[in-house]
């Protein structure tokens, strides 16, 4: 235990001044020894996810001796025997996961301390130099041993209040990942209102005299985590810094590509080479249209279910409408049909869609697409809450025919993904995520590919902070939908801030882009009026004032 690291970082702390440092994941102690020699604060060695052992750990806490980097343990879980092993090979703390109660903190503090504050045993290692050190070592580490819960649940945000009272810490991390995961957005870093709640929770703390820690996401993001009151703020991952290093330094030779989980890296040719401009058979004829909800043509199509629409014949979109159906409480849509395919995508509340008798229950963000000509109805199984869809239709004039037919219905699996030759459902949950740009994760939900003979395409993009696609234009007219957080939109030099369900309707050869210049994640729902999800990448030139190519 290194007391003069401990002292200068509690000192920091007391200044209120900002403590940085280093999360390890990866086995060389030489990423220890650099965070040292670059006079990090602290360091955490990640023993509950990845493949540290002992060993590896040992020698990584021996890269911070005599040095004022204060060295940390994740430890896998809240467990007596782990917490004496990380103290007694060094450790000058321990950080424990999926903290969600005062009397778990009050035991995770017991688990450190010898008695008879606690019931930590005393042995021969490291800690009391072999047993040569027992009075010192034993009459400073209950005073100087740091316990840093991590929050990283929704269950703990009750607890909050009473785990701020527990003597014993003054370290709070939070987890943002994990604590997204339990709000229902798994594989989100902060999944919508994620990162307000985080800031709650921390002023929480803040308002106890305890200190609040979290990773940064990017170099602004530290900035900005500073700022909001953090106090002990990880610089990053350092497999995670490895990475963003090695991709941007690839991207500069056009090299840099998308990582997948099965480590076959993706054919190069996804990454296009831009055009100088786009070609003039494209030249647009309309200007894109913003559009505000709550402002665009509404109508009820049944009683008790009123559609909003955002993009559609009012504002010259061609081949396409989209918008929001809200369903009130238990309110129903009758079997109908439509001479046009139809996306459905479930925004909140619950709801069943049926085809033709096949009864499908959507989770929500669940999609379902129903080609044209087959039978399909839709329903509000809440009786208290409504249920809102994103709609997509391939047409500009829609209509609908009603169908006085019956269907013997039948109840599908929860992972049923639809019916050959039908109606496809893809369940958010499991869908396969790529990357259309830096930063961004993206679902294909539907285009000719998946369903062939479909006339349009669309799906799902999520960016994280700093994340954007590259200039662009398509050979037909664009529905993108910001349902989470806050995008820029560009289009050929114009700027256009969107959420809260906004969409922008682009028309056919216009250079757009979008990126999310916030510290929390988006959404958007997008859609194509046409087959395939092909973007012709331009000069990046194209999308500004001067470079505008329609000028």
């Amino acid at each position: 235990m290194k007391t003069s690291a401990i002292r200068s970082l509690r000192r920091k702390l007391a200044a209120d001044q900002p403590t940085f440092g280093l999360w390890i994941t990866l086995e060389s102690p030489s990423i220890t020894e650099m965070a040292v020699a670059l006079g990090l604060d602290w360091v955490v060695i990640d023993a509950e996810h990845g493949h540290l052992d002992w060993k590896e750990i040992i020698e990584h806490l021996r890269a911070t001796v005599r040095s004022e980097t204060v060295a940390l343990v994740r430890l896998e879980e809240l467990n007596a025997g782990l917490i004496k092993r990380a103290l007694d090979i060094g450790a000058d703390g321990v950080v424990i996961p999926w903290m969600e109660s005062a009397d778990q903190l009050k035991q995770a503090i017991a688990f450190a301390r010898y008695p008879v504050e606690g019931m930590r045993g005393i042995g021969a290692e490291r800690a009391t130099c072999w047993g040569q050190c027992f009075v010192e070592h034993t009459s400073e580490a209950n005073e100087h041993v740091l316990v840093v819960p991590i929050i990283e649940s929704v269950k703990a945000i009750r607890q909050v209040p009473m785990m701020s009272q527990v003597d014993g810490t003054e370290l709070f991390f939070f987890g943002p990942a994990d604590f997204s995961s339990t709000a229902g957005y798994r594989g989100q870093w902060e999944g919508p209102g994620i990162a307000d709640q985080i800031l709650q929770i921390k002023d929480t703390l803040r308002s106890a005299g305890k200190n609040c820690g979290v990773i940064a996401t990017s170099q602004e993001n530290l900035v900005e985590r500073q700022k909001q009151g953090f106090r002990m703020i990880g610089v990053g991952i350092d497999s995670g810094l490895l990475l963003r290093s090695l991709r941007a330094t690839l991207n500069v030779v056009s090299l840099d590509r998308p990582m997948q989980a099965s480590f076959e890296p993706t054919a190069l040719k996804t990454v296009a080479v831009p055009l100088a401009r786009p070609p003039e058979s494209m030249r647009p004829d309309r200007s894109e249209v913003m559009n505000a909800v709550g402002s665009s043509p509404k109508m009820e199509i049944s009683h008790g279910v009123n559609f909003e629409c955002l993009v559609g014949s009012h504002n010259k979109a061609k081949k396409l409408t989209t918008g929001f159906v809200t369903f009130a409480p238990s309110a129903h849509l009758p079997y109908h049909s439509h001479t046009f395919s139809e996306s459905i995508t479930l925004l909140s509340g619950t709801a069943t869609v049926e085809v033709e008798g096949r009864s499908y229950t959507l989770q929500k963000m669940d999609n379902i697409v129903i080609p044209s000509g087959f039978a399909h109805s839709a329903r509000n199984v809440s009786a208290l809450e409504p249920a809102v869809f994103h709609i997509a239709m391939a047409s500009d004039t829609p209509s609908r025919t009603l169908i006085n037919k019956f269907f013997s219905r039948r109840a599908m699996p929860d992972n049923s993904q639809g019916f050959p030759g039908a109606e496809r459902v893809n369940r958010f949950a499991t869908a396969k995520r790529f990357a259309a740009g830096p930063n961004t994760e993206f679902i294909d939900c539907f285009n000719s590919d998946l369903m062939p003979g479909l006339e349009m395409s669309g799906g799902y993009g999520l960016f994280h902070p700093t994340g954007r696609l590259p200039a662009h234009v398509h050979d037909f007219d664009e529905s993108i939908c910001i349902i989470s957080g806050t995008a820029t939109c560009v289009v050929e030099g114009r700027r256009y801030s969107m959420s809260d369900g906004a969409t922008a309707l682009q028309p056919r050869g216009r250079v757009h882009y979008f990126i999310n210049d916030s510290q929390s994640t988006m959404e958007m729902l997008w859609v194509y009026a046409g087959p395939k999800p092909e973007r012709i990448i331009v000069d990046e030139r194209c999308a500004t004032v001067d470079g505008n190519p329609w000028r």
